[in-house]
């Protein structure tokens, strides 16, 4: 069977058994806090085993896109060394919310593995959990006595907590499991030793297939375990193993899931894989097949490699890609953006969305791999060089600032550096390099963790109605409450059963207002969505006791806001569609927000956006503006109807079965959309660009601002060009006169300049008639007077291209700030330990200051000038 034929065999299956096939979720988690990324089939249906909403059926089944890279459940050093960890996979999983349970879970998945796939039953074992007495849960007696009649008992393995108790996080649903594992071994090795003997022992052919996971508790905040108000069945089937074990491969990577990526490696690299000496091809190919499918899905979901967050996550399993083949296939020119259209075409009938935006994701990893590609080089000689001087040391740790000189001058991702010098016996100082980081301030701070209680439940609630579409006040009841601690202080979730609050999500903000109760009031300061529940903050003190003793609850929007933010969003569809037709049909949004003051979008898009283009998008709005078009509004309409009527989707986002369709005019502007908006297009009253640029590769932002917000920018615009013209005694040409004027100050900025120059090279002609001559460099250790900073710069620089081997430590006191610089030629800093940034950041306590720098050149400033006389005189003695 091909891996297509595997995939549509288990959804044939479970339809057969009742189950509702449903779509893939994006692989970016959105609105749940405890993931970065979709992790497992159940993230998406985290919410029906809590209680919080309603599947659309009490059976479902499907493939869930996942990716494990952060985290608890983190696979991404393994991905590559061995044969069947993956960041990116596939998760077939079949799912019962209050259906069946165990029996029919078992008894269907060993009909599918053996009467479906035909896998041999004499080389499969189960495991049942053993109990844990610390959690109180026993034995699954009730498993085992379903899987002995199946496999006999001498199949059937214990599993501690670790293996067969499965849970999604630190808290949440949770319970035992039952995992079918399958020995690929060949048959030589099967009379050698037991597979039973091997089972979680990470063989590479002995591997567990399928989880049975059985849904029965809650893991609470403070650990204990709650029961589920139903037990449900939660299962999880690595699609790549499975295909593994159907075409009877030794390696995920030998099936058609990878052949077709490593195919082309192949050829790209002049390798054959499997037929190397050198073992680190092998893992390379592996590596970087795997890698593509992370890269390309996240991109496809929304997800632009960035320094932050989950874009940086994206971003490292990039580098390790681009890493791997450059180390080890040979591959020095960008390569790996070759591989998406191969990806495209083989789950074109899948994941369809790849294939959709495969030229936008390609030209993304392009542009990743260029920039990468630009620092790796140099960087790697660098290590080299660190990693050869430990050894003559007799030590085998990377010291924790060179680590950091890595990371900040080279683009090395800490895990980059630590995972080469893991493969040349080598660890690094990592507290070292954490105590660099915080004293250099080159990242920022990572949000404070919040802390938050377990829910402290007040009524019995089927969800959260939402009535904010019609209505900006409620009458409400509080269902439940929380106390959460942040880096700001404490805060109050509160989830109320009906509410009018727009809780924040596709880019538009969460509402304000106010909940009146027991005559008080409290102030909710945003809405946020946590999975499918409406949660109102408030930064209220001591709110318990209001909020127990609540028998009614008014809860009211800040309607004056909601006002500004549904302008904003209105113009954000009329901007949207007048960029596709001004700018093309390819423009197609990669992230929106939209407040009460203004409105951001990004966007597909591979050049800047002219004056003149923007000029005319902003027309068209202006003009759809002054039509006054009627908001026409359709909700509840099934999700294939609204595509076929020409909705736009945004790629990335999860639409259930039905969707709401915000229209102004069908043939303009058509959009799936579950914000708020005007009634009808006049209300925006304005609309005005306020800026435009770049993101990243391939993505534009522009800013924009609507109604009184344009029209204080205009105001604010016509004020400064009065002060113009009165500063400039009310020209009648005001552009001629200040084109003069500029005219004139780069007339005498370029006399100056001359006269700087001139005299920089004389100090320049002196510096080199006074240069010390040593065997292997020459150095030149002067004060000079300069008239800016700047000039040490351009002195060291121009004294470069001069002067082969040089060593520049310059010293001035400029309006009595001392400043200093230092300049090692490239050569001498790859060849050796120098390193001009910790050489100047010594030489500057001699003038009471401090500084730094790459290992070429580095500065410092200080408050002492009279200490410049020592720093120079101690900077000779470093040479």
């Amino acid at each position: 069977m091909t891996s297509h034929q595997i995939r549509q065999a288990f959804l044939d299956f479970f339809r057969s058994k009742g189950h509702l096939i449903v779509p893939s979720a994006p692989l970016v988690a959105k609105n749940d806090p405890t993931l970065m990324f979709n992790n497992s089939g159940m993230a998406q249906f985290k919410d029906f085993f809590l209680g919080n909403g309603t599947p659309p059926s009490i059976r479902i089944a499907d493939t869930q896109k996942c990716l494990r890279v952060s985290g608890k459940h983190n696979d991404l050093e393994d991905v590559g060394f061995d044969t069947y960890h993956h960041t990116m996979f596939e998760m077939l999983g079949n799912w019962s919310f209050g259906d069946y349970f165990k029996k029919e879970a078992i008894t269907w998945a060993w009909e599918l593995l053996t009467e479906v796939y035909k896998l041999p039953k004499e080389r499969m074992y189960v495991s049942v959990f053993e109990g844990d007495s610390k959690d109180g849960v026993p034995f699954d007696q009730e498993a085992w006595d379903l899987w002995k009649p199946i496999v006999g008992e001498d199949r059937i393995i214990l599993g501690n907590k670790k293996d067969n108790f499965w849970e999604m996080g630190d808290t949440g649903p949770c319970g035992p499991c039952s995992e079918i594992h399958i020995d690929l071994r060949p048959e030589a090795d099967l009379a050698l030793v037991s597979g039973k003997s091997l089972v979680n022992n990470d063989h590479p052919q002995v591997v567990e297939i399928w989880n049975l996971v059985f849904m029965q508790f809650e893991r609470k905040a403070d650990s204990s375990l709650i029961p589920l108000p139903a037990t449900h069945v939660d299962t999880g089937m690595g699609f790549e193993r499975l295909c593994m074990a159907v075409q009877s491969k030794m390696s995920n990577y030998d099936t058609d899931v990878f052949q077709n990526t490593i195919g082309v490696l192949e050829t790209l690299s002049g390798k054959v894989y499997g037929g190397n000496d050198e073992p680190f091809a092998d893992i390379a190919m592996r590596v970087i097949a795997d890698h593509i499918r992370a890269v390309s899905f996240a991109i496809t979901d929304g997800q632009l490699p960035s320094n932050v967050k989950a874009g940086y996550v994206i971003r490292r399993i990039l580098r390790r890609a681009v890493r791997y083949g450059y180390s080890y296939l040979g591959l020095q020119e960008p390569f790996f953006h070759k591989l998406v259209p191969v990806l495209a075409d083989q789950f074109k009938d899948v994941f369809t969305e790849l294939k959709a935006q495969e030229e936008f994701v390609t030209r993304v990893i392009l542009e990743e791999e260029k920039s990468f590609l630009r620092t790796l080089e140099s960087g790697l000689k660098r290590l080299d060089v660190i990693i050869n001087s430990q050894k003559d040391k007799g030590v085998n740790t990377i010291a924790g600032d060179e680590v950091f000189e890595l990371s900040d001058t080279f683009g090395f991702p800490v895990d980059l550096t630590a995972l080469i010098a893991r493969e040349k016996g080598f660890q690094i100082d990592e507290t070292g390099f954490q105590a660099a980081l915080q004293e250099q301030k080159k990242r920022s701070r990572q949000d404070a963790a919040k802390e938050a209680t377990d829910w402290i439940e007040l009524r019995e609630s089927e969800g959260v109605e939402f009535l904010g579409y019609d209505f900006e006040e409620t009458h409400s009841n509080v269902v439940k409450y929380r106390k959460v601690k942040t880096k700001a202080g404490e805060e109050y979730h509160i989830v109320l059963d009906r509410t009018p609050f727009y809780a924040e999500m596709g880019g538009q903000v969460g509402d304000t207002g106010v909940l009146e109760l027991n005559g008080r009031t409290i102030a909710i300061s945003d809405t946020k969505k946590e999975n499918d529940l409406f949660v109102h903050i408030s930064t209220d003190k001591n709110l318990d006791e209001a909020l127990q003793q609540a028998d009614h609850v008014v809860a009211k929007i800040d309607t004056q806001r909601r006002a500004k933010i549904k302008a904003n969003h209105t113009a954000t569809h009329l901007m949207l569609s007048s960029m596709r037709e001004v700018l093309g049909t390819h423009i197609g949004q990669k992230g929106s927000y939209l407040n009460d003051e203004v409105l951001r979008f990004d966007f597909s898009h591979f050049s800047k956006v002219t004056d003149e283009e923007l000029k005319k998008i902003e027309d068209i709005v202006n003009a759809k503006i002054r039509e006054n078009i009627t908001l026409d509004e359709r909700r509840n309409v099934p999700i294939q109807q609204a595509l076929d009527l020409g909705a736009t989707a945004t790629f990335g986002e999860k639409y259930g079965d039905f969707v709401r369709l915000i229209i102004f005019d069908p043939k303009f502007s058509f959009e799936l959309c579950g914000g708020t908006h005007v009634p009808s297009t006049g209300e925006i009253g304005l609309f005005k660009f306020t800026s435009e640029g770049s993101v990243s590769a391939g993505v534009r932002r522009v800013e924009a601002v609507t109604g009184e917000k344009a029209l204080e920018l205009m105001r604010q615009q016509e004020e400064t060009l009065t002060k113009l013209k009165e500063l400039l005694k009310s020209p009648t040409d005001l552009i001629k006169a200040v084109e003069n004027l500029v005219e004139e100050r780069n007339a005498l900025q370029k006399k100056i300049s001359a006269l700087e120059n001139e005299k920089l090279q004389d100090i320049k002609a002196g510096l080199i008639a006074g240069m010390e001559k040593h065997k292997t460099f020459n150095l030149i250790v002067e004060k000079v007077n300069v008239p800016a900073a700047d000039s040490l710069k351009q002195l060291s620089y121009e004294l470069k291209d001069q002067v082969e081997n040089l060593i520049v430590v310059l010293g001035a006191d400029i309006a009595g700030k001392p400043q200093l610089s230092v300049f090692i030629a490239e050569n001498i800093v790859l060849e050796t330990e120098l390193n001009a940034g910790k050489i100047v950041k010594e030489l500057a306590k001699e003038i009471r200051g401090g500084g730094g720098g790459q290992p070429f050149f580095a500065t410092a400033g200080g408050s002492d000038a009279t200490g410049l006389e020592s720093a120079l005189a101690k900077a000779k003695e470093q040479f």
